[in-house]
């Protein structure tokens, strides 16, 4: 009689410890990126790794608190990669791509995202907080390089007015991506993406009419944007508002002087 066949084991392989640590990395990142960093235990990320909870705490002996910064470190080395664009182009349509990749991170990301930029979490800290400015200055730096070569090695430094109108822009961003996932991701993405694109040329235009250094980056700027581009496309838009404006104005003036 033949014995019964034994069915082949599988292969084991011992991992790393880079290849641990981002096995439990990864696994953490899933589950912060759906739910507060407060609601989620050891217990969870050990089980969705295929781990124990005591392998978890042998690379991340801090429990919780440092898992959770070290995830929070490589979402925010991931987000600041989502700024990076080569400086080839037409400058709005490299910033419109720049806020598709960032919008498509929050989308992935939602809960967490939240969860981070309101600060609501029981444990942010201010390790936490260092690691979220910092990828606001990587982005504001990004910004600054597409608006006219100001970013890091550059040979001219932005103005105090030019540096406050990027990081006031990258608050609105931000603060309409927390909005944007309040109102149930409405509107679509790529609407979301234009409307902030419209108010970067809006602030850079407002800056330009009383502060010089922007006056000549936003002369810079517009010869090197195309008549079909989000920068055309608002001046169109924006011609057509005046022309109402102007219409309903000497209207007005006529009533007035009785005519």
């Amino acid at each position: 009689m033949t014995a019964a066949a034994v069915p082949p084991t599988r292969a084991y392989r011992r991992l790393s410890v880079e290849e641990r640590r981002a096995q439990l990395l990864g696994a953490a990142l899933t589950l912060f990126a759906h739910r507060a960093p407060d609601e989620v235990s050891l217990d969870e990320v050990a089980t969705v790794a295929g781990v124990s909870r005591p392998l978890v705490y042998r690379y991340f002996p801090g429990g919780r608190q440092q898992l959770y910064e070290a995830a929070l470190r490589s979402a925010s080395d991931e987000l600041i990669l989502c700024f990076a664009e080569p400086p080839v182009g037409p400058p709005t349509e490299r910033v419109s791509r720049v806020l598709d990749r960032y919008l498509a991170f929050v989308d992935e990301h939602d809960t967490g995202f939240s969860a981070l930029l309101r600060g609501g979490s029981v444990v942010g800290t201010s390790r936490t907080t260092a690691i979220v400015d910092e990828v606001r200055r990587a982005a504001a730096e990004q910004i600054l390089l597409h608006l006219g070569r100001f970013g890091a090695g550059a040979g001219t430094a932005p103005g105090p007015r030019l540096r406050m109108m990027v990081r006031t822009w990258i608050a609105a961003v931000e603060a309409a991506s927390l909005i944007w996932l309040d109102e149930g991701k409405q509107p679509a993405a790529a609407e979301l993406r234009g409307w902030l694109v419209d108010q970067l040329l809006a602030l850079l235009t407002v800056t330009a009419a009383s502060d010089p250094q922007t006056a000549s980056v936003l002369e810079a700027l517009l010869p090197l944007e195309n008549a079909e581009g989000p920068a055309g496309r608002l001046a169109e838009r924006l011609v057509a508002v005046a022309d109402g404006a102007g219409h309903l104005l000497s209207a007005e003036r006529s009533v007035r002087l009785g005519r």
